[in-house]
């Protein structure tokens, strides 16, 4: 019989000698322990075998690939939709034409966005057309221009000489439109590209309303119709836009955060009425 199984020179039987097998092999224990003390040094430092088979080369880093050619991207012809812009605009007669044709025009992203399209209030044979930027949340809501906070001071200072979106008599009556029909995302003011696609439409709108004058109700009308900005400047200077008299004034919103901006905006609308009556001699 064969003599019992030792550990560090302890003789093991059989029963013990199981039991520390299967502990070794639960602690992850995978191959035996030689006989003799093997020097892991000394095998660090003999050749390695060949192998029998090559690996495959890994492939470069991805950094190091050359990009993979791609189809170019179609770029936004803002010319062509320019021009669809002024063809719509020029072949309206009357304005509920032009409001059609500016309606089902599609060249302005904002239109994707907006809820209702926002073209004109009031009176449209009225002497006074007030030229705004663009709708807010409220207009985007009722589809008229300034029917928020601004356009409620809008209407209590055209009041105060005489005039109303809502007047019977053209003579007192105001025509309000804005340079942009569809409400940009988070009242941010419009980009050159939505100004320059919208102006046929306002152009042609002056021209079917013929207003006497002109408000330019802050700084984007003031880009819109003179390339200019700087309402600041510009406020109570009497300019031509459109061929008519036109006079820029800060917007009512500016005034609800500056109220002391309202005094020069009364001595602006004073000079609008004393213009209103010199017209009519």
């Amino acid at each position: 019989m064969d003599a019992n199984p030792t550990y560090h020179g302890i003789e093991l039987d059989a029963e013990t000698a199981l039991a520390l097998l299967e502990w070794q092999a639960e602690m992850g224990v995978d191959e035996p322990i030689l006989d003799a003390p093997l020097d892991r040094f000394d095998l660090a430092a003999r050749p390695k075998p060949a192998t029998a088979t090559a690996k495959p080369p890994l492939p470069p880093p991805l950094q190091a690939r050359a990009p993979e050619s791609s189809p170019p991207q179609s770029t936004d012809d803002a010319g062509a939709r320019l021009a669809e812009a002024e063809a719509l605009a020029a072949g309206a007669g009357t304005l509920a034409a032009l409001a059609a044709a500016q309606e089902a025009f599609d060249g302005i992203e904002l239109k994707k966005g907006a809820r209702n399209f926002c073209f004109a209030d009031g009176d449209p044979g009225a002497r006074v057309m007030i030229l705004g930027e663009a709708p807010g949340d409220e207009e985007d809501r009722q589809g008229r221009p300034f029917v928020g906070r601004a356009g409620q001071l809008l209407d209590r200072m055209f009041a105060a000489i005489g005039l109303s979106r809502t007047a019977v008599d053209a003579a007192q009556a105001l025509y309000v439109v804005n340079v942009l029909t569809w409400r940009p995302p988070g009242n941010r003011d419009p980009s050159p590209d939505e100004i320059l696609v919208s102006m046929p439409f306002v152009r042609r709108h002056v021209e079917l309303a013929a207003p006497d004058l002109i408000v330019l109700m802050g700084n984007i009308p003031c880009q819109a119709a003179l390339g200019r900005r700087g309402i600041l400047r510009l406020r109570g200077q009497w300019v031509e836009a459109f061929g008519r008299p036109a006079l820029p004034m800060t917007h009512p919103a500016y005034l609800l955060r500056n109220p002391a901006a309202k005094r020069e905006a009364w001595a602006d609308l004073l000079s609008l009425s004393a213009t209103l009556e010199g017209l009519s001699v």
